[in-house]
């Protein structure tokens, strides 16, 4: 028997309608895929990298792996070592800024790590190789500042190891000695606590978003410009 053209116009629509939803539903599927939801990172933050070193015996500085994991999940590169690797990996920073693969460089030291800051930052600048950021946890055995990323910030606990970083004759850029006695963390834990990593982060953050162009680095007795003559003004301790 056949079907009336009721019934047959029925069966049609809800064919289109089962076609429809299925269709809803897959669109459904591809906006909720991390993949797929995941946002690009920016240029700025692709051309970064940032280098996260350790300090004695690679055990003591494990909040800078979480830095680190932090920092991936934004896109940008991260290099986690020990502070005795700064030499080489300075060298593989300069390979890939010269090669235009790197516009902004970070460093963050803990500890030891943070000590040889100021060793990796004068192999670049003597590479020609500008640093944007460098970060110094607890920074330990009177860290002097001999030549300068753009800014340098000493986060270190007044009343432990931890000291001020020192200028020396020569250092151009910006450096703040920030003492966080009585916040209590201390010399091991440091890297560790949840408000200094999210401090060290959002600097991170700010210094790719100055990130247009690398900050050119003078020639040793040139003439400074007026800004950056003030950026060498008296740190705040």
């Amino acid at each position: 028997m056949r079907p009336n053209g009721r019934h047959a116009a029925g069966a049609s629509q809800l064919s289109a309608i089962r076609v429809w939803a299925m269709g809803l539903l897959l669109l459904s599927a591809v906006a909720l895929s991390p993949t797929t939801a995941k946002a690009a990172p920016s240029q700025a933050a692709a051309t970064t990298h940032v280098y996260l070193l350790r300090g004695v015996l690679n055990i003591f500085s494990l909040g800078l792996d979480t830095i680190g994991a932090r920092l991936e999940a934004q896109g940008i590169p991260v290099t986690v070592a020990n502070f005795v690797s700064w030499s080489s990996l300075a060298d593989e920073a300069a390979t890939a800024y010269k090669a235009g693969r790197l516009k902004t460089i970070v460093l963050v030291g803990h500890s030891s790590g943070a000590t040889a800051l100021p060793d990796m930052i004068a192999k670049l600048n003597r590479l020609g190789v500008p640093v944007k950021l460098a970060i110094g946890l607890d920074s330990v055995f009177k860290t002097k500042l001999t030549t300068g990323a753009e800014r340098y910030i000493n986060i270190y606990i007044g009343d432990g190891p931890g000291e001020p970083v020192k200028r020396a004759d020569g250092f151009r850029g910006k450096l703040d000695n920030v003492d966080v006695r009585g916040s209590g963390v201390g010399h091991i834990t440091i890297d560790k606590s949840e408000a200094i990593q999210r401090r060290v982060i959002a600097e991170i953050d700010a210094a790719i978003l100055r990130s247009r162009a690398p900050a050119p680095v003078a020639e040793p007795g040139a003439a400074r410009p007026a800004r950056a003559a003030a950026a060498t003004a008296p740190a705040r301790n």
